[in-house]
């Protein structure tokens, strides 16, 4: 894995994110000699639905139709 310290990552940020993304190696980004952070590319999209993935997971508990409260207890019928 590569390493590099962060004055120049800060230097070259846009450029190493590129090569990461297009190789797909990790780089270790360092501060003083010691591992920082670990800058790794996004996983491959698995072909997960954009829309529709939560059809089916919900329950309705109650009527949706009707109001939650009786007209007599709003405040603006009054």
């Amino acid at each position: 894995m590569e390493s590099i310290s962060i004055s120049e990552f800060k230097a070259v940020c846009l450029r190493l994110l590129d090569k990461i993304n297009k190789t797909g190696v990790p780089i270790t980004v360092t501060k003083n000699g010691q591992p920082l952070v670990v800058v790794h590319p996004v996983p491959p999209d698995k072909g997960r639905a954009k829309f529709g993935d939560m059809k089916e997971t919900g329950k309705i508990l109650a009527d949706i139709i009707e109001p939650a409260s009786e007209p007599t207890e709003w405040e603006v019928l009054k």
